[in-house]
């Protein structure tokens, strides 16, 4: 029998299915997967159970139903000052991880080179290597994930067509600084690029930080595809909404890439999710305060076992350096040995590393759950420790 994908063969089982399945074996507390333990917003949830009896069931729009990107666009508007088109500027995609690719495809050809920031999504380099793509990796260094800015201009070349970086930034929780986006505006503008950012997490930000798109800094609103992600935003994962904003010139090509990938999305959650992003601010303002608490929750309880925990200004996880408890493996090691004996499973950071040079001393633990779930998970941790 002839051969299949080359690449596709040689990627193994994500580590995500792995730690979840070992969880499972082991009834373990996973703190390891990034989602809620709680369902969203009722409205919203009720929304789109009505939306499923209007009679509208049928194939919507391609690029998505009008009341969806009309409530993104003045999303756009509403939180950031973005003046968009919405008929011709935002498509709504089957989830973030369709529109980071769909994004790619409107602009990336076989050869062509992408600049990504590590550690990442995992998604991200497979999606641009199976374009025929060149992934260009720079990488950030803890415990503060500051901007490497003369080895990201050197990752800029000739062949370089776009740069795809996540803020907030799974898996570190950074928020790239408003500094540190002017720097990546410059080399985009300098190099003739184009720039995908995954902002999924834009407003999962806590501390009072704000939430700045590259789209927003002069000379980046013809070049800059946006993409936001109603999963993240009103805590329903499974519903796979993402939306992308872009120049009017670029959306069609987007618009293209959704048409040959998933062609549309579930009508019903399409306007249930229009109303969501008109909730008012108090509705986005507690979804941050209620995660910042979490966030403090397991920090504390982390740190009083003995992990060095990093800095976590969004996003639902937190880093932990495990290296002053002493356990002699890596980070895999690591995070196999707390769901076997503690109970509590984690995710190593290393695999969101695509190079050998990944630090093998750091374990990812999501705080998006229970509050009497993140207690019992780091009494259980106290318990193993002796702490």
């Amino acid at each position: 029998m002839r051969g299949t994908n080359t690449y596709l063969g040689s990627i193994g089982t994500t580590i995500f299915s792995v730690m979840s399945a070992l969880a499972n074996e082991h009834r373990s507390i996973n703190l390891g997967q990034g989602f809620p333990d709680t369902e969203g917003p009722a409205d919203v949830i009720q929304a789109a159970a009505d939306a499923l009896k209007d009679s509208r069931n049928q194939y919507p729009p391609m690029p998505g139903v009008p009341e969806l990107r009309q409530a993104v666009a003045a999303s756009n508007r509403r939180f950031y000052g973005l003046d968009v088109d919405w008929a011709k500027e935002v498509t709504v995609t089957s989830g973030a991880t369709e529109a980071i690719i769909a994004s790619l495809m409107a602009v990336v050809d076989p050869g062509d080179e992408v600049v990504l920031i590590e550690p990442l999504y995992d998604t991200y380099v497979p999606a641009v290597r199976l374009l025929g793509a060149i992934p260009r990796i720079v990488c950030l260094t803890p415990p503060l994930w500051d901007l490497p800015r003369a080895e990201l201009a050197a990752a800029f070349g000739p062949k370089t067509k776009a740069i795809l970086f996540n803020s907030p930034m799974n898996p570190t929780g950074k928020v790239f600084t408003a500094d540190e986006l002017g720097f990546i505006a410059g080399l985009v503008e300098r190099h003739d690029t184009y720039a995908i950012c995954d902002e999924v997490y834009e407003h999962l930000i806590f501390d009072g930080l704000p939430h700045i798109p590259l789209m927003a800094l002069p000379g980046m609103r013809q070049r800059t595809m946006r993409i936001g992600s109603a999963g993240k935003t009103f805590s329903l994962t499974g519903w796979k909404v993402g939306y992308v904003t872009a120049a009017a010139a670029l959306t069609p090509l987007i618009q293209k890439a959704h048409q040959n990938l998933t062609f549309t999305t579930a009508p019903n959650l399409q306007r249930a999710v229009a109303m969501g992003l008109a909730k008012d601010d108090a509705y986005f303002a507690s979804l941050s305060d209620g995660l910042q608490a979490r966030r403090n929750q397991l920090a504390d309880g982390l740190a009083s076992i003995g992990f060095g925990v990093l800095p976590a200004q969004g996003t639902y996880f937190i880093t932990t350096d495990f290296t002053p408890l002493g356990f002699k493996g890596d980070d895999v090691a690591f995070c196999r040995h707390i769901t076997q004996h503690a109970g509590v499973t984690a995710i190593p950071v290393s695999a969101f590393y695509d190079g050998p040079d990944a630090p093998r001393h750091y374990a990812r633990f999501a705080f998006c759950k229970r509050e009497e779930i993140l207690a019992e998970a780091i009494a259980r941790l106290k318990r193993h420790f002796g702490t």
